[in-house]
């Protein structure tokens, strides 16, 4: 069985005729803005082998942030829906904002993990830059610390920022 990819203005409309809606993101970025009536099935889960809501044959569509991770996954979503109908909402959330349909947004929730490191990286970077330029050119080796780290991290799947950036108290998820 394959799986077929729909605009969020078709999704919309299977959704409406009964179609199940799954957002494949990590739990954090679904709390922080979703789709109503979206069903939160991080891909971590699903692909651990948990499946996925009965559908009772109507369609499943998944969906992730832009599309990607629901287009490389798409053999494991189709297979985790399995015998119902799969298909795949091209663009992802983007798209669905894109197109002026609703989401359902909580800025009480902490940002995803993933985008606070990228903002605390670069702000390092930057400032060990900014720094070596003008202050000491020993502190360019901050900015080359948090490379080495990103390396390390794209290598291994292991990151530590982000471990690090889990535990503080921001993250807790807002009540």
């Amino acid at each position: 069985m394959t799986s077929e990819s729909v605009s969020p203005q078709e999704a919309q409309r299977l959704i409406e005729q009964g179609a199940v809606l799954i957002d494949i993101r990590d739990r954090a970025e679904y709390l922080r803005e979703h789709i109503p009536y979206a069903l939160s099935l991080p891909l971590a889960d699903i692909t651990a082998d948990k499946t996925v809501v009965s559908a009772e044959r109507q369609p499943v569509i998944f969906h992730c942030l832009t599309g990607m991770r629901t287009a490389q996954n798409a053999h494991v979503l189709t297979k985790a829906a399995s015998p119902a109908p799969v298909l795949l909402m091209a663009g992802g959330i983007n798209a669905w904002k894109s197109a002026g349909l609703p989401t359902i947004e909580d800025k009480k929730q902490p940002l995803p993990v993933m985008r606070q490191v990228q903002i605390v990286a670069g702000t390092l970077i930057l400032t060990g830059v900014v720094l070596g330029y003008t202050i000491d050119s020993r502190l360019f080796l901050l900015s080359g610390f948090v490379g080495a780290g990103l390396l390390f991290a794209g290598l291994s799947g292991l990151c530590g920022m982000a471990s690090l950036l889990l535990k503080m108290p921001w993250n807790r998820p807002a009540k």
